[in-house]
């Protein structure tokens, strides 16, 4: 992919210290390096939880003008106003417009579900549009919704950004995932991912953002925590056991 849909992201005006905002890891991260760049079709955003991965992500899509809970650009609903006001204080850098993209987070997808049957009730008859797949995502489990909707609704010429889709997924799944990711990075799409998962992050030629204590910064797979951890349990899970089950 030549030009990205989004490039770089930055913060374009100080956040209020009386803000909670103020004290968050991810905005204080931001405010010390400017800006943050996307030089790769696919960037993961990595890290233990609380670093801010999730809340990035969210800003980054509401300021792009998704939904705060998800969906393309279109979509209107709202259950509960829970977002951070971090998008009014981003700027995006965009080079080129997609003609197609979503978010899809896990938090809130059963909310994304709920008003797509609510518009396909009052719209379509109950008739689903193939764009969603040949049934109410409802209908499916959370893993088969999920894939559905990547198969289905996902066109290719798009940014897609995505909250810990592996919440969802089994390994396998993951690795499904992972075939849909690049076919549509083939097709001229850019991903910005949020997750734990060590089997996302080792999509080839990714840029690995891991967020921490110390900063944002641009790691290797290998160097992830996720990647190493998860090595030394599945090399030795009886020894891990061990020393994590063991009695004082």
């Amino acid at each position: 992919m030549e030009q990205n849909y989004i490039s770089s992201v930055r913060l374009n005006s100080p956040v209020d210290e009386d803000s909670y905002l103020h004290n968050l890891m991810v905005v204080r991260h931001l405010t010390q390096m400017k800006t943050l760049y996307f030089p790769k079709a696919v960037t993961f955003f990595v890290g233990e939880n609380g670093t801010g991965k999730s809340t990035l992500l969210e800003a980054i899509a509401v300021a792009f003008g998704f939904n705060a809970e998800g969906g393309t650009r279109n979509f209107s609903f709202s259950t509960s106003a829970t977002h951070s006001d971090l998008h009014r204080h981003l700027t995006l850098s965009r080079r080129t417009y997609p003609k197609d993209g979503f978010f899809l987070r896990a938090e809130s997808f059963y909310n994304a579900a709920s008003y797509l049957d609510e518009v396909y009730e009052a719209e379509f008859q109950n008739q689903l549009p193939t764009a969603y797949g040949d049934r109410s995502l409802h209908n499916q489990s959370h893993g088969e919704s999920f894939l559905s909707l990547v198969e289905n609704r996902f066109n290719g010429n798009g940014i897609y950004l995505l909250d810990e889709p592996e919440a969802a997924l089994s390994p396998s799944r993951l690795m499904t995932l992972l075939v849909h990711i690049n076919e549509l990075v083939r097709q001229n799409s850019q991903f910005i991912i949020a997750t734990h998962s060590p089997i996302l992050m080792a999509y080839p030629e990714a840029e690995i953002y891991q967020l921490s204590e110390e900063g944002i910064h641009s790691v290797d797979y290998r160097e992830t925590e996720h990647y190493q951890l998860t090595r030394r349990f599945l090399e030795n899970p009886e020894k891990m056991l061990h020393y994590l089950l063991a009695e004082d």
